[in-house]
């Protein structure tokens, strides 16, 4: 089972979809969570396709207990992918311990690598919104990577969403949290059996 070690020091994020699926505010959560609730660095680069909704998007995150010189991601730790196109394009950059987390029913990893996966959007659409997905996928990989804290990355959605809308937000985060959680649990189990 291939999990990001609990520890500090840095780490290198991608999370990538196409516009609209707030991939940005998912970045800038994480990119919060670390600087204001870990009291890490953190950069956050975001880049878009040539359309606004239905484009590539990309956010890159970049956490550590230091200083850090260089915004770009160049060997990445954790790879989020909200669509098969985005995995196509960024699935080459993910080291090979990396640990890489996908929508389940928008991605179709290759199976030459461990994977998360999660139906975020599904989830989303049965909370009553389907622009939650984000946040649901931020909870479930927390829980899968501890790259930022719980704490710091709950506190950055509830600062960050729109007013009249915490309680759904936090009812979302705590779902994906929750779900990655059993995920690990089971994942641990399955490699417990084979010994």
């Amino acid at each position: 089972m291939t999990t990001m070690p609990k520890k500090k020091g840095k780490q290198e994020v991608i999370i990538t979809g196409f516009g609209g699926q707030g991939i940005v505010l998912a970045g800038r959560i994480i990119g919060m969570a670390a600087a204001l609730g870990d009291k890490r660095e953190s950069t956050l680069v975001q880049s878009y396709g040539p359309e606004s909704r239905g484009g590539s998007c990309c956010a890159q995150v970049i956490v550590n207990d230091e200083v850090i010189r260089f915004p770009y991601v160049e060997n990445v730790d954790m790879l989020v992918c909200m669509s098969q196109s985005a995995y196509e394009k960024y699935r080459g950059l993910l080291k090979p311990e990396g640990v890489l987390i996908t929508d389940k029913d928008l991605v179709n990893p290759d199976n030459s690598r461990d994977y998360f996966s999660i139906s975020a959007t599904r989830m989303a659409e049965e909370l009553g919104r389907k622009m939650m997905a984000n946040i649901i996928m931020i909870g479930f990989s927390i829980a899968i990577t501890a790259v930022v804290s719980k704490k710091a990355a709950k506190d950055a959605v509830l600062s960050i969403v729109p007013k009249g809308t915490e309680e759904m937000n936090s009812k979302a985060f705590t779902k994906g949290f929750d779900y990655g959680l059993s995920t690990l649990r089971g994942k641990r189990k399955k490699v417990s059996r084979r010994r």
